[in-house]
């Protein structure tokens, strides 16, 4: 059984991804599958060099370096939200696969989770 958590918000100006964020660690914490898939403006937190500090917010890259010590199988981005992000792979955290958000893709896994 595998759960796909979906963080669809920026990660600066709220919590909800935050929030979606913990819950994935805590469930890899108790050796619970889950990968996370970024869509829509949620890619944004994939960003490399991220400075919120104009928003005094911390950067989520620290957060998300830390997903694989907690064991988050996969950091995932929709390959189309990118591009109309303009993000290219370059420019993405190391670890992240491109992926096309499709059925096929939510067909493997159990449960779905949405942020927000």
């Amino acid at each position: 059984m595998s759960t796909l958590i979906l963080i669809d918000q920026p990660p600066y100006g709220g919590w909800t991804g935050r929030e979606a964020l913990d819950m994935a660690f805590s469930l890899a914490a108790f050796d619970q599958p889950v990968s996370l898939l970024f869509c829509g403006a949620g890619v944004n937190w994939l960003r490399k060099g991220q400075e919120p500090g104009q928003v005094r917010q911390k950067s989520v890259e620290k957060n998300l370096s830390a997903a694989t010590i907690f064991g988050v199988e996969a950091l995932l981005a929709d390959s189309d939200d990118c591009n109309r992000y303009g993000l290219e792979a370059a420019q993405l955290l190391s670890g992240v696969e491109l992926v096309r958000a499709d059925a096929q893709l939510f067909a493997g896994y159990s449960h779905t989770a949405f942020a927000g």
